[in-house]
């Protein structure tokens, strides 16, 4: 019995993700940007909880990764456009343009899709991740409204359709480009081995301590920065081995 309920944690947890996600959607759609953003971190942090449960209890089962993968589109792929969608709507809009040009949002979870499509063939991701993963892109976008509400005098740039526009293209490309980046999970103590990712958490910590919610985007674009200079030096010091 006890083996029975330790295997279907994980997928508890990745259902309590997906709750979060479908929630987050409803309040998103009644422009409670604020709440959908929390939403979207309580959904990150069952996402990392349930990967975590399932290595502890080493309760792994036949439908946990497409399940997550599931739950993760709804809640890091649909969610996050909705929110970008509504910020679209609460910028200034162009005559003739902004009817279509709104609907860029919703490239997110196409590109989410992909992403994660990707991630469940590709042998590579292992250890590592290929692309921006879609927990970090729907992060990054939820901080938005928590930032406008924050520090009032940056909706000006935030809410500007033509910014949010390329940021979105941007993102698109970035969650299916061929670009590794670090896996957070700690398979060791080893400092040596983990220090790029003991950077990350210490440079994220000072941050998030000093500007809150405003250190979001900066901190992503550390792990990417990081990122390219652990997987850099990795590449030369094979290079110069060989």
């Amino acid at each position: 019995m006890r083996k029975r309920v330790k295997k279907h944690v994980p997928n508890a947890i990745t259902c309590a993700n997906l709750f979060s996600g479908c929630v987050g959607i409803v309040f998103a759609f009644q422009e409670n940007l604020i709440v959908a953003a929390y939403a979207v971190i309580l959904a990150a942090i069952f996402d990392f909880f349930d990967g975590f449960a399932s290595r502890v209890l080493q309760a792994f089962s036949g439908i946990g990764k497409d399940l997550d993968s599931l739950a993760d589109m709804v809640s890091f792929g649909v969610l996050p456009s909705v929110i970008l969608y509504e910020l679209f709507l609460q910028a200034p809009q162009i005559n003739g343009v902004s009817t279509f040009l709104n609907f860029i949002a919703f490239l997110i979870p196409v590109f989410s899709a992909l992403r994660l499509a990707k991630f469940n063939t590709d042998s590579r991701q292992a250890e590592i991740f290929i692309g921006l993963p879609t927990p970090a892109n729907a992060i990054l976008i939820g901080s938005f409204p928590l930032i406008m509400e924050q520090y009032p005098g940056l909706s000006h740039y935030i809410l500007n359709p033509y910014g949010l526009s390329v940021f979105a293209v941007i993102m698109c490309a970035l969650l299916v480009a061929e670009m590794p980046l670090m896996s957070l999970k700690f398979k060791n103590r080893d400092f040596q081995k983990n220090i790029y990712r003991y950077l990350l958490l210490l440079f994220s910590a000072i941050l998030i301590l000093f500007f809150k919610f405003a250190a979001v985007p900066v901190i992503i674009f550390i792990y990417i920065a990081l990122s390219v200079i652990q997987f850099k030096i990795a590449h030369d010091a094979k290079v110069n081995v060989k």
